[in-house]
This record gives C-alpha cells, sequence and structure tokens, in this order.
C-alpha cells in the first residue's frame, strides 16, 4: 500500500489505516454561499433550508441509500451550525469533522479528510449541489474500473455556465475549460477516489482538486467518466435554489 501525500512543507505521511467498514464518503460542506445571502444568511450554504430541511440531509439520505457507512464531512464556514444539527451519527452513518481553519480548497479539503479515512476508495461529492442519481449505482461502476478514479458528468444544453469536460469512450480527455456555449458534458460534483491518488504530486496548502489535481494530472490519473441525463441542482444559484424547493423533495425518497 502507499501512504505517501504531498503538502506545501514537503513530503508528509498519512497514518497507516485500518480497512474500512462498507462504503466511506466525503462530503465538502465549507461553502460559505456568497450569492445566497440574499436568501440564506445565518447558516452555511449546504445547510440552506430546503422544504423546511437542511439541504445536507438531502445528501447525506442519498450517501447512506449508497451503502455509506462512515461520512467525513469537511467543513469550514460555521462549521459548528452542521455539528450542532447532525452530531456523530446520521442515519445509521457515523459522522466526524474534517474543519478548515483557513481557506484550502476543495483539493486541500478532501485530502485533508483522506488523512482519517482507511486506506480504501472514498465517494467525495459536493455538499451544495444536487443530482437526482443513484449513487450506489456509480460506486458499482466506478469499483469496476479500478485502479482509475471517476467522475460523474452530466449532459447539459448549455455548457456556457460551467467547465465543460470531454470524452472518448469513457476516458476524459479534457476537464473543466471554459469553452463557448451549446450543448456538452460538465462535472456534476461526484468522484470515485482510490488510495494513492494524490501520492505522486506535490500540492499547495490550498488547491482546487478540478483543476490543479484532474486537469493538472489527466494524463497520470487516466480518469473515467459515467454520463448521466438526471436532473442536477447547483444550489449555489439563487434560481436553482428557488426550483430547489420543489424538485428535490418531490424525488428524494426518506
Amino acid at each position: 500500500m502507499r501512504y505517501a501525500a504531498w503538502s506545501s512543507c514537503g513530503c508528509t505521511r498519512l497514518k497507516h489505516r485500518r480497512q474500512a467498514d462498507g462504503v466511506q464518503a466525503i462530503v465538502l460542506a465549507g461553502g460559505y454561499g456568497t450569492r445566497l445571502r440574499a436568501r440564506v444568511s445565518d447558516v452555511p450554504k449546504p445547510m440552506a433550508p430546503i422544504a423546511g430541511r437542511p439541504f445536507l440531509e438531502f445528501v447525506l439520505d442519498r450517501v447512506q441509500r449508497a451503502g455509506c457507512r462512515h461520512v467525513v464531512l469537511a467543513t469550514g464556514y460555521l462549521h459548528e451550525v452542521i455539528e450542532a444539527h447532525f452530531g456523530n451519527q446520521y442515519r445509521g452513518m457515523s459522522l466526524q469533522y474534517s474543519v478548515e481553519t483557513q481557506p484550502l480548497g476543495t483539493g486541500g479539503a478532501v485530502l485533508k479528510a483522506l488523512n482519517s479515512l482507511p486506506d480504501t476508495p472514498s465517494l467525495v461529492m459536493n455538499g451544495d449541489t444536487w443530482l437526482d442519481q443513484d449513487l450506489g449505482a456509480f460506486v458499482t461502476w466506478a469499483c469496476a474500473r479500478k485502479p482509475a478514479d471517476c467522475v460523474m458528468l452530466r449532459r447539459v444544453d448549455d455548457i456556457a455556465r460551467y467547465g465543460s469536460v470531454a470524452l472518448e469512450g469513457e476516458r476524459i480527455t479534457r476537464f473543466g475549460e471554459k469553452l463557448g456555449s451549446g450543448p456538452g458534458l460538465i462535472n456534476a460534483g461526484i468522484y470515485w477516489l482510490n488510495p494513492g491518488s494524490f501520492d505522486r504530486y506535490p500540492f499547495p496548502v490550498s488547491f482546487s482538486l478540478e483543476n490543479d489535481h484532474f486537469q493538472a494530472h489527466l494524463a497520470d490519473l487516466q480518469l473515467r467518466g459515467m454520463v448521466t441525463d438526471a436532473p442536477f441542482i447547483d444550489i449555489g444559484v439563487p434560481e436553482d435554489y428557488d426550483r430547489a424547493q420543489v424538485e428535490i423533495p418531490r424525488s428524494a425518497v426518506a
């Protein structure tokens, strides 16, 4: 097994970790929600209310149905609100918290969370987007492509608002570049990361998972993409947040 992970201070070893009991997940829940200030101003973005429930509950419901037993919530802004609401368990899953004391970016937050997890693959996802997709099916699909890291991709009518992704077969050949408009594929913010994904590269304390890791190391990582047409909502966008009030409760299963 490999345990090396790089930081801005040089090569540091990850702790020798136990084997996972079931699927493990990391949920990135440290968003500020700057664009949502007019709608929600007193809670972190993942806790924005959707039909009377925190959005993060809907995300964790999906994670639980995928067979996850243990979840790390990577938090930052107003992390106390999330911890007070969920505690250390939710729907039979154990919860732990990886708290940013300084901005780490998506990559830094994932790497910090991985330090406390067993040395087995992890389901990683954004805590401020909703994809009405069976996560268990994605996990099964991704496991069959080991040791490649995998990304859930969403077909959209217009890529202008997002960074586009290009595929050749299942292999991702371009990741996250903003290239005009029109139909295409986008990153849906759900990943399957294998142990050692970060081992070979130097990273600063704060870095982007999407730009500084996936896009920068495409040739080495052999990223695979699973494409879906499932409904997708980014609650950080006010119009999408309003749409989420109806669409997410309607599609969610209790």
